[in-house]
């Protein structure tokens, strides 16, 4: 820890950037950005709790789920990645019993550490992840005392990459800095955050938030085990392959939806009952099948049984994308009009499975632009996003591009629109 003016100077001077451009995966030349980001957590650190006294800085990430859509929660397995838009913040002890956190543009939250009560009256509010985070501390038989902090976040909220996670993670990041000694480790970290979110928040969650956050980069999860999930980080490099994950303000918002989304793992959790299992993991696939008309008789609700096919299909597709990474061959896997695998199940069944491209370049119900080539791409209809197509292709230079195209009302129009975007990669 260090004075203000002394992290200030040290963002200022280049102490920072070796940190900074690891953390945030840019080069020399974008860190300025990022150190005067912290520069201005932390005058708003200075301006609201006063400059006496020696401070850390702390940053937790959002996440983007990659693959295994719903699967966590029923003890699935995931891909998902880290991204560089995080929450950060500058944080103190302030010798008192009373923990303060001010994140711009929200009201101050105060906790006195002898009341962690539950409190309904908190429910969907941020004061409750902030309680229930410390109260995991408290109970592991750490010595929390009170701390300011002041955060900032470009996890924009209801955007999908997880903002209350990644806030959750920064918190056990703060008090795990300043009064465990880094001795809790991320993934229990993520559980501290997954805890806060069910039972103080009363948010039903999944683990995969907090885990791709409080772990980062690209991680695999397998959450057989709740309690000791297997973690591994995935190595694969986007640029490489020319590509980039970007993230698109749509303009949605699911920060309102917490009833709708409780009744995924709700529906899910109903149908691993039907055979006495609570959850879809323990359920087995084939049986799964072979009673459906059984379980839509008993439950009379077919969104459920959806979304278990959903769940049993993801599960799948998150194992063989992990593969798929390791192997490297991303560009051969994209380009292929067809893809056959051979596989074990969980449960160890033989699975030979063949998938037909659905890109119209590759069915002849397309024809690019001329001198543009299409290496590959994926397609995607929703009754939200519309028809949309994303395609790795090359200019007659050999340029690689990356063209996207979404919310088109049908096919027809989706590759028109896509063919005059890609007539305009061979200008100069």
């Amino acid at each position: 820890m260090r004075s203000i003016k002394e992290t200030i100077n040290a963002l200022k001077n280049g102490e920072y950037d070796d940190k900074l451009t690891y953390l945030y995966s840019c080069d020399k030349n974008d860190v300025k950005k990022y150190s005067d980001r912290y520069i201005d957590v932390i005058n708003g650190f200075e301006e609201t709790f006063g400059k006496d006294g020696d401070i850390a800085l702390f940053s937790a990430p959002g996440r983007t789920e990659i693959g295994g859509n719903h699967t966590d929660h029923q003890h699935g397995c995931v891909l998902a990645g880290s991204v560089n838009l995080d929450v950060i913040s500058a944080a103190r002890p302030n010798g008192t019993n009373t923990v303060r956190i001010q994140s711009r543009n929200y009201p101050l939250d105060v906790i006195e550490l002898d009341s962690l009560e539950i409190r309904e009256k908190e429910f969907d509010k941020a004061i409750s992840l902030i309680r229930g985070v410390i109260k995991k501390f408290v109970d592991l038989g750490y010595d929390v005392k009170g701390f300011d902090a002041y955060t900032t976040s470009n996890v924009l909220k209801g955007s999908g990459l997880s903002s209350s996670a990644a806030f959750e993670v920064l918190v056990g990041t703060i008090i795990n800095g300043l009064f465990a000694n880094n001795e809790v480790n991320p993934i229990e970290i993520a559980k501290f955050g997954q805890f806060a979110e069910n039972v103080y928040y009363n948010k039903p969650s999944g683990l995969m938030d907090q885990m791709a956050s409080s772990v980062g980069s690209v991680v695999a999860i397998d959450f057989k085990s709740t309690e000791e999930p297997i973690v591994e980080k995935v190595e694969f490099d986007l640029k490489k392959h020319n590509h980039a994950l970007c993230i698109i303000d749509s303009g949605a918002d699911h920060a309102d939806l917490t009833d709708e989304y409780a009744t995924i793992p709700s529906d899910m959790k109903a149908v691993a009952g039907f055979f006495g299992k609570k959850f879809l993991r323990e359920v087995d696939e084939n049986e799964f099948m072979a009673n459906v008309k059984n379980i839509r008789a008993k439950l009379n609700n077919d969104r459920a049984v959806l979304r278990a096919i959903h769940f049993f299909n993801d599960n799948k597709r998150a194992q063989e994308e992990v593969k798929a990474l390791k192997n490297d061959d991303f560009r051969d896997i994209i380009s292929r009009h067809s893809y056959y695998a051979s596989f074990s199940t969980t449960t160890g069944e033989e699975r030979n499975i063949t998938w037909e491209s659905t890109n119209h370049y590759f069915i002849n119900q397309a024809v690019p632009p001329k001198d543009v080539e299409v290496v590959g791409g994926k397609t995607g209809t929703t009754s939200e996003a519309g028809a949309c197509l994303v395609l790795l292709s090359k200019n007659k230079y050999g340029n690689p591009y990356v063209t996207v195209i979404m919310k088109e009302p049908d096919k027809d129009s989706l590759y028109q629109e896509m063919n005059q975007l890609l007539g305009k990669i061979n200008e100069k």
